[in-house]
């Protein structure tokens, strides 16, 4: 069982030495050589020039105290729950009949991901909205992720953050309440429906094709795909091979990769970009034009600042050596919305149109509340609406 203190109000508060010394870092960046060809895309990782002017504009144009000051503007409290201190921002809704709402990232994501739902959801009326879609939002950093640190205990994987947010939901004195997450988070999101149904009303996911890649992992092959079907599966499932290696060495060696990301900034920041590269919307030729660049190095400072490269290589360690799943069956109402879908997606995961809730755009990628926060939030509310 869970215990929980005290809910304390938060502040981010970046000391100057610790700014000062990112720029020192920065500055004396080693870099490798050049590759022997010209690299202008990411089939082999982040291009070198790419990363070299990003970390310039992190250095020269990116304003921490800026972005800080407007996270601060954010109600954030801070509460220790079964011997972890958990961060989270807290933002009521004006409208006194507000439905809570946990909203729960993943990585390599922070509560950064959400800045751009939280008025629309918590405040729909001065955002040309129905009021009647209003939420009390609870948007909790994971263990071991940004403000959620340090860790000083093990075992803090998918089953025991779940117990966590749980129980964070209770101290909130919220007795009913949703859950939406992407990654991690939707993991999250499902089991909370699962362990604590009493009190979820309804889960909403979102996911996008390169799902299909987990393929006879975390999801079974369905038996009535077409030859062609199966083929573009066997695709993603193959991309997934290629593209795990971040997995496989923070699953199985965290330390190793936690004394780079934690030492060398521009090693932090390559290793977050590329994933923002491969996960968006393939449309995008840089990661920054998915997403909004200061809101990406938000992202990243914040990984910096708190060590979380390391605790989160440790998070993603825990969850590969328990015995839990990413999803969690649970007899709550579910939604799952899909972005840069392709018509195979709703045959592969929901065939018999099971789900209460499916939604799918054309647009965005694996971090839909970055890249195309308006949809989202109109899929959020319209899923809630006959659950209020």
């Amino acid at each position: 069982m869970t215990t929980a203190t005290a809910l304390q109000p938060f502040q981010i508060k970046i000391t100057d030495s610790e700014l000062d010394d990112l720029h020192r870092r920065l500055d004396a960046t080693r870099w490798p050589e050049p590759p022997p060809d010209t690299l202008t895309d990411f089939a082999r990782g982040v291009p070198l020039a790419y990363l070299q002017e990003l970390t310039d504009y992190w250095r020269h144009g990116f304003d921490w105290r800026a972005q800080e000051a407007r996270l601060n503007q954010i109600p954030q409290f801070a509460t220790q729950i079964d011997g972890q201190q958990i961060h989270y921002l807290h933002v009521r809704s004006p409208e006194s009949d507000a439905l809570p709402l946990v909203i729960v990232h993943g990585y390599p994501s922070s509560v950064i991901e959400f800045y751009d739902l939280i008025g629309p959801l918590s405040d729909p009326r001065s955002h040309g909205g129905d009021p009647r879609d209003a939420f009390d939002l609870v948007i909790p950093s994971l263990p071991g992720f940004g403000f959620s640190t340090p860790v000083r205990q093990t075992g803090w994987e998918l089953g025991r953050t779940t117990a966590a947010f749980a129980e964070l939901m209770a101290q909130l004195g919220y007795s009913r309440y949703g859950a939406h997450g992407a990654d991690i988070g939707a993991g999250v999101s499902g089991r909370l429906g699962a362990t604590d149904a009493a009190h979820v009303v309804g889960t909403i996911v979102v996911t996008d094709p390169g799902a299909l890649g987990l393929a006879g992992e975390q999801f079974p092959i369905p038996d009535h795909l077409t030859d062609e079907e199966r083929a573009r599966v066997e695709q993603e499932r193959t991309t997934w091979r290629a593209e795990r290696g971040y997995l496989d060495l923070q699953g199985h060696r965290p330390e190793t990769i936690a004394a780079a990301l934690t030492d060398s900034p521009v090693g932090q920041l390559a290793w977050i970009v590329e994933k923002f590269q491969t996960w968006t919307n393939p449309a995008s030729k840089t990661p920054d034009e998915a997403v909004d660049r200061d809101q990406l190095l938000t992202n990243v400072s914040l990984y910096w600042f708190t060590r979380s490269g390391a605790s989160a290589a440790r998070f993603l360690s825990e969850a590969e050596h328990s015995d839990l799943d990413w999803i969690a069956p649970s007899g709550v109402p579910s939604g799952w919305v899909v972005f840069n879908t392709e018509p195979i997606m709703r045959r592969f995961m929901d065939p018999q149109h099971q789900i209460a809730y499916w939604s799918e755009h054309k647009e965005g990628g694996h971090f839909p509340a970055m890249e195309e926060p308006a949809l989202l939030v109109k899929d959020i509310r319209a899923f809630f609406r006959g659950l209020r």
